[in-house]
């Protein structure tokens, strides 16, 4: 048995049993109601990916890493293990009762956590794929996405052929963002894919695979890739369209969208879908948009792009990152309310798109000092106006879709996992030396998100 894996069961029962018997008694709900969605997700195995598909009968718990960088970063770690601890723990409790720490038996946990994810809770990660590369100016390949013209890309869109990894980013960050071993291990695994996200997804599940054989649990979970990739596959009546033609269908579904988000529609400037350029740009941060209405019709929208600065690194707040961009061009209002992906791509904004998400419950990165919590509160508001018919009235009739507000459980910030020398989050798993600096200093804390809902 793994020392590192029971500290760390001991370490999150400690603080964390008010989240799981939250899981639980959510759980204990969801089977009475029933489901009966099929959920097709992917992992990477030896460099392949392996697609898997369940047919209902499970609560989806759900995750992140980010395309943004291709290195495992230890608030990725810190929240793929604190969603594996979690499922693993409430589907103990559902099995035997148990409500405290007293009547709960690690070494059990601990032997469960070794085998694959499995049970009534499955845990998953949700990889947004219409983010820009160097979102958060971590990402070794900075120089070449930006010579190569791909800075303001999505990365669904980014292919490896002129990728390099950057020395100089390297040599300047060494340790504290990223270890010259990584480095190394990126360049080899770089030249094996030509779509950026496989070659991503292929870095971090063998990055998770060390993980995994370190600490003694099995970390190799279930993704899903949205938004991109799903719209990329659906027909125009599938489940993405219909969110984005129903919600551009006039001035007051528009107007019901930009309440979620606690916007005014007067000044008409937040794009709920972020239509892409003809030369590739898609970028939500550089895209600028003006929304334009005759009565109650939506007529047109215009789009500029321009050259915009990213965001930060935890490292260092003063090297930003770049996407750089110039077009200005104008769709149509009837080719969002007729939306079809094929001919005019476009970017969901998230609050949007995670309605199709499969997701039962959500862990979120530090909620109000890490992550916005204005970005949850859109979130949660958006599936409380679904819920009620407010937002997308015909979603249930269509889709069988039950509209609900998920789980919300959030990394305690405090307890947020950090790189020993500058205390950022977003140091590589391969600049932490000793993973006793985290368990001892940080444990693993998680809390219910309750007063956000």
């Amino acid at each position: 048995m793994s020392d590192y894996c029971y500290r760390l069961v001991e370490a999150f029962l400690a603080k964390s049993m008010v989240a799981v018997n939250a899981l639980v008694d959510r759980v204990v709900c969801h089977r009475e109601v029933g489901d009966c969605r099929r959920v097709s997700f992917f992992q990477f195995v030896n460099g392949r990916k392996v697609c898997v598909t369940f047919d209902g009968g499970h609560f989806y718990l759900r995750g992140s890493v980010e395309y943004s960088n291709p290195q495992l970063t230890v608030e990725e770690i810190q929240g793929i293990i604190g969603i594996r601890l979690l499922q693993v723990c409430a589907n103990y409790c559902l099995e035997t009762g148990a409500r405290d720490i007293a009547n709960i038996d690690c070494a059990k946990l601990c032997e469960t956590l070794k085998g694959s994810p499995s049970g009534y809770v499955l845990p998953f990660l949700l990889n947004t794929d219409d983010v820009e590369a160097d979102r958060y100016s971590i990402n070794p390949l900075r120089q070449s996405l930006v010579d190569s013209g791909q800075s303001a890309f999505p990365v669904a869109n980014i292919r490896t052929g002129q990728l390099r990894v950057d020395k100089a980013f390297v040599e300047a960050y060494e340790d504290f963002l990223i270890s010259k071993a990584e480095a190394d291990f990126i360049s080899e695994e770089l030249s094996r894919y030509d779509n950026y996200m496989d070659f991503v997804d292929a870095v971090k599940f063998r990055q998770l695979e060390e993980l995994s054989s370190i600490l003694g649990m099995n970390l190799s979970l279930y993704a899903l890739r949205m938004p991109l990739s799903t719209l990329e596959v659906e027909g125009k009546g599938d489940l993405l369209h219909y969110i984005i033609s129903s919600v551009h269908k006039s001035r007051q579904s528009i107007e019901q969208a930009y309440n979620c988000m606690g916007r005014s529609i007067s000044k008409r400037t937040t794009l709920l879908a972020v239509p892409h350029s003809k030369k590739g740009y898609g970028s939500k941060r550089a895209a600028h948009g003006k929304l334009h209405f005759n009565d109650d019709k939506l007529v047109d929208v215009n789009v500029k792009y321009k050259s915009t600065r990213l965001y930060p690194n935890d490292a260092d707040q003063k090297n930003v990152s770049i996407a750089q961009c110039s077009d200005n061009f104008t769709v149509t209002g009837e080719e969002f309310a007729d939306y079809n992906y094929a001919e005019t791509p476009a970017s969901p904004q998230f609050f949007l798109y995670a309605l199709a998400s499969p997701e039962d419950a959500a862990l979120w990165h530090g909620v109000g000092v890490f992550a916005a919590s204005n970005l949850l509160q859109t979130y949660i508001l958006t599936h409380k106006n679904c819920s009620n018919g407010l937002l997308l009235p015909e979603v249930t009739e269509k889709f069988g879709l039950e509209c609900h507000v998920p789980l919300q459980f959030n990394l305690v910030p405090d307890g947020m996992w950090r790189n020993p020398i500058r205390q950022n989050i977003d140091a590589s798993m391969g600049c932490i030396k000793d993973f006793n600096d985290l368990i001892n200093n940080r444990g693993m804390w998680i809390e219910h998100l309750s007063e956000y809902m």
